[in-house]
């Protein structure tokens, strides 16, 4: 795997640097050798932050891990990208033709069904046409993280959400 690492409001000492190689070369066994993972590391006053994305083809790898201490955010993330690479193994290499990017001992274990995502519950609602200030009030009552709703300005479906920090985010379709 190549890792690039980046800092953001932090200097990269060496200690920090071996400490992300060190914990990310426990996922070599999952990704062939040309893969490549980027790392950013941030400060943001006490928040030690690491973000790790592995694109692999179709898909992206992704965790962000938030700490009072950048180590113990290192020690988290490698667990948490371990833990997505085995219970989406069977999703991840189905939708790859070429399996590129993954070890073969990867890619031919047995899978264990209990990871199989299933859905439970089927919800349905009227999408009624509002702005997405107005959706984000809408979300706020009903104690939700997420709104879908239909944007009264281009009639297009839309999904607010709660962020970190008490701000908002919108999700817009792309065409």
């Amino acid at each position: 795997m190549r890792i690039t690492i980046t800092g953001r409001n932090i200097e990269l000492t060496d200690g920090l640097k071996t400490a992300v190689e060190d914990k990310l070369s426990k996922l070599e066994k999952y990704f062939t050798p040309d893969t490549d993972v980027f790392v950013t590391l941030s400060v943001e006053k006490e928040r030690q932050k690491i973000e790790v994305t592995i694109p692999v083809k179709g898909n992206i790898i992704r965790s962000e891990q938030v700490s009072n201490d950048m180590y113990v955010s290192i020690d988290l993330v490698e667990e948490i990208i371990e833990r997505q690479l085995k219970k989406y193994r069977h999703k991840l290499i189905a939708k790859q033709q070429n399996n590129s990017n993954f070890r073969r001992e990867f890619i031919e274990k047995e899978v264990e069904n209990e990871d199989e995502i299933k859905i439970i519950r089927t919800k349905r609602f009227d999408l009624k046409p509002m702005y997405p200030e107005d959706a984000c009030v809408q979300m706020e009552l009903l104690g939700h993280d997420f709104f879908v709703f239909v944007n009264a300005e281009d009639d297009n479906v839309n999904v607010v959400y709660k962020r970190k920090g008490n701000t908002y985010g919108l999700i817009e379709p792309e065409f």
